[in-house]
Parts: C-alpha cells; sequence; structure tokens
C-alpha cells in the first residue's frame, strides 16, 4: 500500500509501475483522509490510496521506484502478505510481473 497526495500523482507511480512490470494492477481509492503525526504535531490531510498488487520477487524493485518517484519525503510503502486467495488470480498476479 502507497499513499500519494492526489489523483495525478497516483496515476503516474501506478503507470510507471505497470509498465516496469513492477505490478500487475494498481487500484486508486480517492478521498482517504489520513491523520498521523509528523514533524513532532499531529496533522492530517486527503489523499489517495494506492493498492498495488506485485510477487514476492518484484517488491525490493517497486519499493525502489516508489522511494524515488514520490514526492513525500517519506512515502508510505507497507507491504501485506497475502494469506490465500484464488489460485488462479494470484497466478495472473505472477503472470503479469513476469519479464
Amino acid at each position: 500500500m502507497v499513499t500519494a497526495p492526489e489523483i495525478k500523482t497516483a496515476r503516474r507511480l501506478a503507470r510507471q509501475a505497470l509498465e516496469a512490470k513492477l505490478a500487475a494492477c494498481v487500484n486508486l481509492i480517492p478521498g482517504v483522509e489520513s491523520h498521523y503525526w509528523w514533524e513532532g504535531k499531529i496533522d492530517s490531510g486527503r489523499e489517495i490510496l494506492m493498492v498495488l498488487k506485485t510477487s514476492i520477487g518484484k517488491v525490493k524493485a517497486l519499493e525502489k521506484l516508489i522511494l524515488a518517484e514520490h514526492p513525500y519525503e517519506t512515502p508510505e510503502f507497507v507491504l501485506l502478505d497475502i494469506a490465500g486467495g484464488s489460485r488462479r488470480y494470484l497466478d495472473w498476479i505472477a503472470g503479469a510481473v513476469k519479464g
């Protein structure tokens, strides 16, 4: 999961990840209201939540791309393990990021 400050940035990052075959699919969820600690105080803002689907073998390269291209000083990059799912869908993810 990655958050972005606005839709234009989220779309650009999604496109870069897809073109580099580092993600099979990216969901953009607008209207996320984030509340967080930053520079010693509580802050908040509206963001776009990006859910990027990839394989474990592509995670490091995807992280490198996000950290290099993201406008935030400290972008969110959080991994969630897939405990299970449709074999057909999981195989599709693995096949889409090959190459």
